[in-house]
């Protein structure tokens, strides 16, 4: 059974998607403003956070950033029309995924399951049943355990982060657009969002490279996009 926090001020739309939650067979656990929403999240570590941007207490972007900084969790953010500036801001702190208030359930169970099946539909691409570790030179990348290595430390990754990191490292030397990036790991066509891909790149070097301004892992490949550096396989 898969664990759902619901983070959202209106009990109306709470009580709705927790109605559509749990006939996904979801646990749901809810929070009507953002200081308990953090809470629950860092305390019950739920497999998915459905999260309002106007909140009381801790607005929707605070959140997102405080639960990014401690853990891996995918969000899925419910914004208004007019909040596009704090959608994107969402997308680069992490967030996963947005739905437009006024939405349909339709629309919100087809997200809520396309993030549950994209981390093991992505996991099944990158790699075969034979090969669920791979090393590089201090950088080591373990799929089952989602775990990330680096000079003998753990590295703790956003489940975005992780996601560009072994799709990039399982196909080292093959450079993909920012286009293909957001396809491959977002999931959807976020016209104008190339961006974000940038600052999760970034992110991810800043965790794993020895060097920002010389990377040894995630190469930049100009006029195309990014690729993982073939000549540090072991």
């Amino acid at each position: 059974m898969k664990k759902v926090l619901v983070i959202e001020d209106d009990p109306e739309i709470v009580n709705l998607l927790e109605i559509h939650l749990k006939d996904l067979n979801c646990e749901v656990l809810k929070a009507y403003d953002g200081n308990t929403g953090v809470d629950i999240a860092l305390s019950h570590d739920p497999d998915l956070i459905i999260l309002d941007l106007s909140l009381p207490e801790k607005d929707g972007l605070n959140v997102c950033r405080e639960v990014r900084a401690r853990q891996g969790t995918p969000i899925i953010m419910l914004t208004a029309k007019s909040e596009e500036i704090d959608r994107v801001l969402g997308l680069e702190m992490g967030a996963d995924d947005y739905i437009t208030k006024p939405f349909s359930i339709r629309e919100f169970i087809a997200r809520v399951k396309a993030i549950f099946r994209r981390t093991k539909m992505i996991e099944d691409r990158i790699t075969s049943p034979e090969s669920k570790t791979f090393r590089f030179e201090e950088l080591t990348i373990d799929i089952e355990k989602r775990k990330v290595i680096v000079r003998n430390d753990k590295v703790e990754l956003s489940p975005k982060e992780f996601e560009l990191l072994t799709l990039m490292a399982a196909h080292p030397g093959r450079s993909y657009s920012r286009s293909d990036l957001l396809k491959l790991i977002w999931g959807y066509d976020f016209d104008g969002y190339e961006h974000t891909v940038n600052s999760h790149i970034n992110r991810l070097r800043a965790k794993i490279e020895p060097d920002m301004n010389n990377p040894k892992y995630i190469k930049t490949t100009w006029g195309i996009g990014y690729k993982f550096n073939e000549e540090v396989i072991i």
